[in-house]
C-alpha cells in the first residue's frame, strides 16, 4: 500500500443508470482493430495441425512420424503418438505462459496499446523463422517467438475491447476476439486446403502467411487510441476524459468518468497487483481466472481444433477429406461466434455457458460411442458413420462457439477491479495457455492410450465446468466493468469472501451490501 493514511476504496456508489452515450463507429474501428490479435491466435491453431499431416513437412522435421503414418501395420489411434511432434505444437503455449505474466506489468504501466503492438511484432518475426526453418531448433524458435507474441496480445486486447465497449453491449463487443479467433482458424483451415498441393514448400507458405495478421495488429495497433481507464491509471486524466467523451459520442460522461477516477485511486495505491490479487476479497475473482479459462480447453476444443486433420486421418479418413473436414469445423465455429455475439447482452452469460455445456457432452458421448462400436484398431469407418463423426463433432464446435468459446475470455476479462484487472488478465491467459499446453503435448500420447475413451474424458470435464457455472458464476450481463466489484457481494457464496462497504446512495443515505441502512 502506497503512503499512509485510509486506503481508497474503489468505486463507492452504483452509477449505471446515469451512463450516457452509444456506440460510436470511432470505438467499433477500435474494437475491430484490437480484435485482430484474436485472428493471430486462431489462425495458429487452425494452422498446426494441417501443416503436420503434411507429408513433406513430416518427411524433413519428423521422419519417424511419417513411416508411421504410411504403415499399414501400425495401430489407427497411434500413427501420430510423437512427443515432438506435439512439442511443435505446444511450444508456442508454454512460450506464451511466460509472456503473459511479463506482459502484465507493461500493460498496467505502459498501457493496453503497447502490449498490442509487442505483440504483433514478436508474432512478425516468428512467422519469418517458421516460414524460413531449415532444421527444427529454427522451427521451434519461431514457435516460441509466435507464443511471445500471443501471451502479448491475449493479455491485452481482451482488456482492451472490455475497457472501450460500453456497458450494455460489452460483452457483443468483447466477442470481437472470439469471431477474429474463429476467423484465423477458419482461414487458416481454407489456407492449408490449397497449400498441400504445392507439394515441397506448402507448408512453408502456410505458416509464413501468419505474418499478414501480425501486420494488421503491429500497424493497427500503433493507430489505436489508448483506452480511458488506462489514461486515468497512468495519471492522464484530461487525456482519459476526452478520449471517454470522443468514444461514447457525448460529453455527458460524468458518471462513468467518476467511476474510472475512483477504481484509479485504488488501483494507484496498489504497489503489487500480483500479491493484491491474492487478498481474501479478490477470491471471487481469482477463482473465475483460473477456472474459467482451465475449463474452456479442458472441455476438448483445443484437441479438435489442433489436430482435426490429424483426427480424422486416425479415424480413417483420406488426406483430402480430412483436411476439408477440418474447414467445415471452422466455418461452423465462425458462425456459431455470431450467435453469441448476437445473444450474449440479451439473453446473458449463463445460460449461455449451461446450454452450450449440455449440446458438448452429449456430442462427446455419442463420438465415443460411434468410435467404440464401429471403429478400432483394424476397423474403418464406413462412410455413413464417418459422416456422422464430422456431423457430430460439428455440433459440438456449435456449441462451444456461442458458449465456451467467447464467453471462457469475456467473463474473466470484464470481471476485475481496475487494481488487479491486468494481473488478473494475464492469470486468466497463463492458465489458459498452461492447459492449452498440456492438452497439445499430452493429446496425441492420450489417444493411442483412451482411444475412443478420449472423448468420455473431456464430457467428463464438461460436466464438471456446466455444474461449475449454475453455482458458482454471477450474471455479468449489463453490470459496468468499474462496478463489477458491487455484484460479488450479492452472490450466496461469493458474498462471504468480499468485506461488507457502505454504499452512497442517490438520497445521501448509505447502504450495506445492497441493504439500505436506516439512520
Amino acid at each position: 500500500m502506497a503512503g499512509g493514511g485510509v486506503a481508497p476504496l474503489g468505486v463507492k456508489k452504483e452509477r449505471a443508470a446515469q451512463y450516457k452515450g452509444r456506440v460510436t463507429p470511432y470505438v467499433v474501428f477500435a474494437c475491430l482493430i484490437a480484435a485482430v490479435g484474436g485472428s493471430i491466435f486462431g489462425y495458429d491453431i487452425g494452422i498446426s495441425g494441417g501443416v503436420t499431416s503434411m507429408d513433406p513437412f513430416l518427411q524433413k522435421f519428423f521422419p519417424v512420424v511419417y513411416h508411421k503414418k504410411n504403415s499399414s501395420s501400425q495401430n489407427n489411434y497411434c500413427k501420430y503418438d510423437n512427443q515432438g511432434l506435439a512439442a511443435f505444437t505446444s511450444s508456442l503455449y508454454l512460450a506464451g505462459l511466460v509472456a503473459s505474466l511479463a506482459a502484465s506489468p507493461v500493460t498496467r504501466n505502459y498501457g493496453r496499446k503497447v502490449s498490442i503492438v509487442c505483440g504483433g511484432i514478436s508474432f512478425l518475426v516468428g512467422a519469418t523463422l517458421n516460414a524460413a526453418a531449415a532444421n527444427l531448433a529454427m522451427l521451434l524458435l519461431g514457435r516460441i517467438m509466435l507464443g511471445v507474441g500471443i501471451g502479448f496480445g491475449n493479455q491485452a486486447v481482451p482488456l482492451y475491447l472490455s475497457e472501450m465497449a460500453p456497458a450494455h453491449l460489452r460483452g457483443g463487443l468483447n466477442m470481437m476476439f472470439q469471431l477474429a479467433t474463429t476467423l484465423g482458424i477458419f482461414t487458416a483451415n481454407m489456407i492449408n486446403y490449397g497449400t498441400q498441393h504445392l507439394h515441397s514448400w506448402g507448408w512453408r507458405l502456410s505458416l509464413g502467411l501468419a505474418a499478414v495478421p501480425a501486420l494488421l495488429m503491429t500497424v493497427g495497433g500503433s493507430l489505436l487510441p489508448e483506452t480511458p481507464n488506462s489514461l486515468i491509471e497512468m495519471g492522464k486524466i484530461d487525456e482519459g476524459r476526452r478520449v471517454l467523451e470522443k468514444i461514447r459520442g457525448t460529453t455527458e460522461v460524468d458518471a462513468e468518468f467518476q467511476d474510472m477516477i475512483e477504481a484509479s485511486e485504488l488501483a494507484n495505491s496498489i504497489e503489487h497487483p500480483f500479491r493484491n490479487i491474492l487478498e481474501r476479497r479478490n477470491w471471487p475473482q481469482l477463482a473465475m481466472a483460473i477456472f474459467m479459462p482451465a475449463f474452456q480447453i479442458l472441455g476438448g476444443i483445443n484437441s479438435i481444433l489442433f489436430y482435426a486433420p490429424v483426427l480424422f486421418q486416425s479415424m480413417g479418413f483420406g488426406s483430402n477429406a480430412s483436411l476439408y473436414s477440418s474447414v467445415l469445423t471452422g466455418a461452423v465455429l465462425c458462425g456459431s461466434t455470431l450467435i453469441s455475439i448476437a445473444l450474449v447482452d440479451k439473453v446473458g452469460r449463463r445460460k449461455l455457458l449451461i446450454s452450450g455445456g449440455i449440446q458438448m457432452i452429449l456430442c462427446q458421448v455419442i463420438v465415443a460411442i460411434i468410435l467404440g462400436v464401429k471403429f478400432g484398431e483394424d476397423k474403418q469407418l464406413s462412410k455413413g458413420f464417418s459422416i456422422a463423426v464430422v456431423l457430430v463433432v460439428c455440433l459440438f464446435v456449435l456449441a462451444f462457439g456461442w458458449s465456451w468459446g467467447p464467453l471462457g475470455w469475456t467473463v474473466p476479462s470484464e470481471i476485475f477491479a481496475l487494481e488487479t484487472r491486468s494481473a488478473g488478465q494475464s492469470i486468466t491467459v497463463a492458465v489458459n495457455l498452461f492447459f492449452t499446453f498440456a492438452i497439445a503435448q499430452a493429446f496425441l500420447s492420450l489417444l493411442c492410450a483412451f482411444k475412443f475413451g478420449i472423448f468420455l474424458f473431456f464430457a467428463g470435464w464438461i460436466v464438471v465446468m456446466t455444474v461449475f457455472v449454475y453455482f458458482f458464476v454471477p450474471e455479468t450481463k449489463g453490470v459496468p466493468i468499474e462496478e463489477m466489484v458491487l455484484l460479488w457481494r450479492k452472490h450466496w457464496l461469493w458474498k462471504r469472501f468480499v468485506p461488507t462497504v457502505l454504499l452512497e446512495e442517490e438520497d445521501g443515505g448509505f447502504a450495506e451490501n445492497g441493504r439500505a441502512l436506516k439512520g
